[in-house]
């Protein structure tokens, strides 16, 4: 009977791995909120905390831009309204309008910071679209560059990012454009 290194973990094979315990987190569901409350829901919760501690990059008047916890790609941002709403159909027209804007200020200072070739752009409505949480809607702003579909995703279900969250909250943070002041007459 021939042993191989599948038998004696630790033993090296010749394949180097990178580890990434943290996506657990994600795959196991701790970070999903008990329920669809208000009360459990970290986008109602983040923007209570700081910034840099949250990864919040901006704030806007109805809605806010955090880092993706778990990204499928360095600058991956959300766009979330700071109403919990879960569906789309359900924002105010002033809620939209906010969500695209700040869409698009995401791209623009994506591309100053990271020059991506493209984007990924979307909303999953509901848990069987793929929400993570369903509950309070959030717009996916995910940069793209040419190439980046190595082969770490396809063989070895792992993501490699470039820089830690906390770096690129910074970077992104320190090029949004200041907001235009409120004219508070009318």
């Amino acid at each position: 009977m021939s042993e191989s290194a599948a038998d004696h973990p630790g033993v090296p094979d010749g394949f180097d791995r990178l580890w990434t315990p943290h996506r657990m987190v994600y795959i196991g569901g701790q970070d999903k909120p008990a329920d669809a409350s208000e009360a459990s829901c970290p986008f109602c919760t983040i923007p209570a905390r700081d910034d840099e501690t949250a990864l919040i990059v901006a704030r806007g008047r109805l809605a806010y831009v955090v880092l993706n916890l778990y990204p499928y790609n360095a600058g991956h941002l959300l766009v979330c309204p700071y109403r919990h709403v879960a569906d789309y159909t359900d924002l105010t027209t002033d809620e939209v309008a906010e969500v695209a804007e700040l869409t698009r200020t995401a791209m623009r200072v994506v591309r100053e910071v990271s020059a991506p070739h493209g984007f990924n752009l979307g909303m999953n409505q509901g848990e069987v679209a793929g929400a993570g949480i369903a509950a309070h809607l959030h717009q996916h702003v995910v940069p793209r560059w040419a190439g980046d579909a190595n082969f770490l995703p396809v063989v070895a279900q792992t993501k490699a990012l470039p820089q830690l969250l906390s770096q690129t909250r910074d970077l992104l943070a320190a090029r949004w454009p200041a907001p235009a002041p409120i004219d508070t007459e009318e």
